[in-house]
């Protein structure tokens, strides 16, 4: 495994124009909006109306960004960014090691950098059926993604059964990892559970201790 720096850390990643930085800017004050009504008021009684009042923007603009509530919590600007990483990783590095790699960094990256949403997020995952059932939805876009980054590095074909099966293993995997993490109150560190669905990924349920 490489120890050199990713090409794509966020010091050395392209910087978005202008207009970019404005829908960015828009998004995360949604976004926070969204999580300051819901830690005071909970997820079903913050409204649409509220979160575009709380964020100094029309309900319209709030819809435009986000389809629905739940994927205002759902949503996040990771996932191109996590294409990008697992396109940047040598090319002669073993594919367990890359998405290690890659997963880790996207811990640090969506976790550790904010913490507190990361629980309130699995949180409402594990609590509001709606946003649940929402996530599962998402994952497909998720898996179509990471299916051409996966094609991409092992040379498979994109829409080949084995490619899809992983990603949309990789990607339900680390969906139930979350759950469990808030489940369990988030007692545990996340970025060590994410590394026993990885080892679970790569060699198969392992044999219970007698």
């Amino acid at each position: 495994m490489t120890a050199a720096r990713s090409p794509l850390t966020s010091a050395d990643r392209p910087q978005p124009g202008l207009r970019e930085r404005k829908k960015i800017k828009t998004r995360e004050a949604i976004r926070a909006a969204t999580y300051a009504l819901v830690e005071e008021q909970g997820y079903d009684a913050t409204t649409i109306e509220q979160i575009a009042e709380r964020a100094e923007v029309s309900p319209s603009t709030v819809f435009r960004y986000f389809p629905t509530k739940e994927d205002i919590v759902l949503t996040d600007e990771y996932d191109p960014v996590l294409l990008e990483e697992v396109r940047s990783r040598p090319a002669d590095e073993p594919w367990p090691d890359t998405i290690r790699t890659v997963m880790r960094e996207a811990v640090r990256t969506g976790v550790d950098a904010d913490l507190e949403v990361a629980r309130l997020r699995t949180r409402l995952m594990v609590e509001v059926p709606a946003v649940r059932s929402r996530m599962m939805e998402s994952m497909s876009v998720t898996g179509r993604l990471l299916c051409t980054a996966i094609g991409e590095r092992t040379g498979r074909a994109p829409d080949s059964l084995e490619v899809r099966v992983y990603a949309m293993a990789l990607i339900g995997g680390l969906m139930e990892t979350s759950l469990y993490w808030a489940e369990k109150g988030h007692q545990d560190d996340f970025t060590s559970l994410v590394d026993r669905t990885l080892l679970v990924l790569q060699h198969g349920l392992p044999r219970e201790n007698p």
